[in-house]
């Protein structure tokens, strides 16, 4: 809390902080609402554009997933503990191939030690700035599916390999990245696999892998590059909490299709952590209303974050 505390009073804190389980309750149920819609959009009217839609859309409610896993880690979706461990696990982690514990411990430090040395996904952040032929080669191996494909079959290897191998277990929880995939595969694909099953008892027997899979494969592996970039790519290696991160204001679309659930107000999040997302819109009106606007690295659009990273052409 103590970048928090250095521009915000105690008392401010205390109410952003506030949770609440009926607001958890909505956006579970509205990022399972949309990917149902978005479903229902592709049964009335099947053709290949509701089709793209359907895919985009619903990649971008298991980032939307992702991310209310990422507020049970912080134990923000619900006030309790209990509350935030079984629906973050079984409702948003396991469907996405995705483990809550696992990704605590990794996230965690990763806030402990942002942009440092010590900081696991610093590997991520500093590969930018980069070139926008870089940046285009990324794309398309994840929207072409090859980043979702190399990824599960990677981690598929390592379960297997893992499997009754105590010493390897114990190698593989030191590395945060190995740790977070290994330990995830077989209690959550059940899961991943019966939301297909449910897709195609809903519809054809082909939704689920063109609904579920698919998407997982493609747009989400996009999405969660483009946020990934957003957030930390290209930002300072240091620890002012204005500038080690990035807040990107996002439109209508962007929501919709790349930063649902106020993702985008990442550098509020780091500044105090555990703000449920509803609450960071209005934490980062009340830091610009101090005056810390210019002192803020803030993007204007996805476009412009991307920018920053790579994607503008030289002058």
């Amino acid at each position: 809390m103590t970048a928090g505390t250095t521009y915000l009073t105690r008392d401010e804190i205390r109410g952003l902080a506030e949770r609440s389980d009926a607001m958890g309750i909505w956006l579970v149920a509205h990022c399972l609402g949309t990917i149902a819609l978005a479903l229902a959009l592709f049964g009335l009217w099947p053709n290949p554009l509701t089709f793209i839609l359907a895919v985009m859309v619903i990649g971008s409610r298991q980032l939307g997933l992702a991310i209310l896993m990422h507020e049970a880690a912080h134990n923000a979706l619900f006030r309790s503990r209990r509350l935030n461990d079984l629906v973050g696990e079984w409702l948003c982690a396991r469907p996405i191939l995705a483990d809550l514990p696992a990704y605590r411990h990794y996230h965690l430090t990763h806030h402990r030690f942002t942009q440092t040395d010590k900081d696991p996904d610093l590997v991520l952040s500093s590969k930018f700035p980069t070139s926008r032929a870089s940046l285009k080669r990324k794309f398309l191996r994840d929207l072409t599916g090859r980043t979702g494909i190399k990824q599960l079959a990677g981690q598929i290897a390592l379960s297997l390999r893992l499997a009754g191998d105590e010493d390897a277990k114990a190698a593989a929880a030191s590395d945060f990245a190995q740790a977070f995939k290994a330990r995830q595969l077989w209690t959550a694909l059940p899961v991943f696999v019966a939301v297909m099953v449910a897709m195609g008892l809903a519809g054809e027997w082909w939704w689920g892998l063109a609904f579920w899979l698919l998407p997982y494969l493609t747009w989400f592996q996009f999405v969660l590059r483009v946020r990934n970039i957003a957030e930390h790519g290209a930002t300072e290696e240091s620890e002012n909490p204005l500038q080690n991160v990035r807040t990107t204001l996002a439109g209508p679309v962007a929501r919709l299709l790349v930063a649902p659930y106020w993702v985008n107000f990442h550098l509020e999040h780091h500044m105090v952590m555990h703000v449920p997302c509803w609450r960071l819109k209005r934490m980062h009106r009340l830091l610009v209303a101090r005056g810390l606007g210019p002192r803020m690295r803030v993007a204007r659009s996805y476009w412009q974050a991307l920018g920053e990273a790579g994607w503008k052409r030289p002058a």
